[in-house]
C-alpha cells in the first residue's frame, strides 16, 4: 500500500470513529439488573405464597409419611430382637414399602413443585419484560441492556425504576 492510500485509510477510519462517537452521545442507554428485579418484585413473593398454599397439603402428607416410617424403623430397632420372625418380617416389608412409596411420592412432589415454579417464573419474567419495555418507551431509552453487562454506572441503571413500576402493579401505563 502506498503512503497516500494508508493516510487516506487512517483519515477515513478516524473520521468514522469520531462520527460514531458523536452519534453515540445522543443515545439514551439503560441497564437493568434482572436478578435484583426478580428478587425485589412483589409478584415473586405473591407467587411463592401461592405455591406454598397450593402444595401445603401434599407437603404435610409427606411429613406424616416420614414420621410414620421413622416410627416403624424405631420400632424395628427397639423391638426387633423380641419380635417373632413373622412379625419382624412383616415390619421389614412395611418399612421397605413405605420407604419406596415415600421416595416416589417425594420425587413426584418435587417435580410438581418445580413445574409449577417454572410456570409462575415464566409469568413473572413476562411481567418484568413488559415493565422494562414500558418504562424504556416512556422515558425515551434507545437501548436497555440486561444480562451480560460487566459494568454499568448508576447513571444508566434503571433497575430501581423497574422495581418501582412492578410494585405499582403494572407493566404498561
Amino acid at each position: 500500500m502506498r503512503i497516500l492510500d494508508r493516510f487516506s485509510v487512517v483519515v477515513l477510519l478516524s473520521t468514522a470513529l469520531s462520527f460514531s462517537a458523536a452519534q453515540a452521545a445522543d443515545y439514551k442507554i439503560g441497564v437493568v439488573n434482572a436478578p435484583r428485579v426478580l428478587e425485589a418484585a412483589p409478584q415473586a413473593e405473591v407467587a411463592r405464597v401461592k405455591l406454598e398454599k397450593e402444595f401445603a397439603a401434599r407437603d404435610q402428607k409427606l411429613v406424616a409419611a416420614q414420621k410414620e416410617l421413622k416410627g416403624l424403623e424405631d420400632r424395628m430397632q427397639k423391638d426387633g430382637a423380641i419380635m417373632s420372625e413373622t412379625e419382624r418380617s412383616r415390619v421389614e416389608r412395611d418399612v421397605m414399602a413405605k420407604r419406596r412409596d415415600l421416595k416416589r411420592d417425594t420425587q413426584e412432589f418435587q417435580e410438581d413443585v418445580n413445574f409449577r415454579r417454572n410456570e409462575e417464573m415464566a409469568i413473572i419474567q413476562q411481567q418484568i419484560g413488559e415493565a422494562i419495555v414500558a418504562l424504556s418507551k416512556e422515558q425515551g431509552f434507545d437501548m436497555v441492556l440486561g444480562t451480560g453487562v460487566v459494568f454499568a454506572s448508576e447513571k444508566v441503571d434503571i433497575t430501581d425504576q423497574v422495581i418501582a413500576r412492578l410494585k405499582k402493579g403494572g407493566a404498561a401505563k
